[in-house]
């Protein structure tokens, strides 16, 4: 083998030693066949906006939200697969869906429903009328045990500013005026001083 003929077999190595390392693009679409996520209904046959797995007790717990990104007033689906550990068998029972509003301020709760299993899944609508950050608990008694799983859901787009920067903003408030009072106060004393000493 001459010299190019080596130089072209260490370049075609190092080409492919390099695209096995890095691998294939990350895909940042958001649709699914040809179809925009946002135009995509709680039935559509597409991926869900999240994906929880948990386990609790002897279940392993899948959950999953659709349509892609949840809107106020506009229908939801919530799946939710639960699968002894051990076995491996479909839990057979009843499981109940609670929504909560994820707030210090206004812990609303309402129970959205009790399923039970239809194809190994336990599926749950939901309509939420407002933005804002959720959680859906599913209940249910397997074995005498009882079991209570949250799970967090986003409805529409998140606010620009959460609590955190609300509460930075009022103690950044606070203490402008703290400092404004202050200013107004020494020169208020020291006004009230220069006038005594003229007098």
């Amino acid at each position: 083998m001459n010299n190019t003929g080596i130089a072209y077999f260490k370049l075609l190595t190092r080409m492919l030693v390099l695209s096995l390392l890095v691998g294939a693009p990350p895909t940042l679409a958001h649709h699914v066949l040809g179809r925009p996520a946002y135009s995509l209904s709680e039935d559509s046959n597409t991926p869900p906006s999240a994906v929880v797995e948990t386990q609790i007790g002897d279940y392993t717990v899948i959950y999953m939200v659709f349509p892609a990104f949840p809107q106020p007033n506009e229908p939801g689906r919530v799946n939710l697969y639960a699968s002894h550990i051990e076995s491996g068998d479909a839990f057979d029972g009843e499981v109940t869906f609670i929504g909560k509003n994820d707030s210090w301020f206004n812990p609303h709760e309402t129970v959205l429903g009790t399923q039970t299993i239809d194809d190994g899944v336990y599926r749950q609508g939901f309509v939420f009328d407002a933005s804002g950050d959720y959680i859906i608990s599913a209940t249910f008694v397997a074995q005498g045990h009882d079991y209570a799983i949250d799970f967090p859901l986003r409805i529409g787009a998140p606010a620009p500013i959460g609590p955190l920067g609300v509460l930075v903003i009022l103690l950044g408030g606070m203490l402008v005026g703290v400092s404004i009072w202050r200013r107004k106060r020494l020169i208020r004393d020291k006004v009230h001083t220069a006038s005594r000493k003229l007098s």
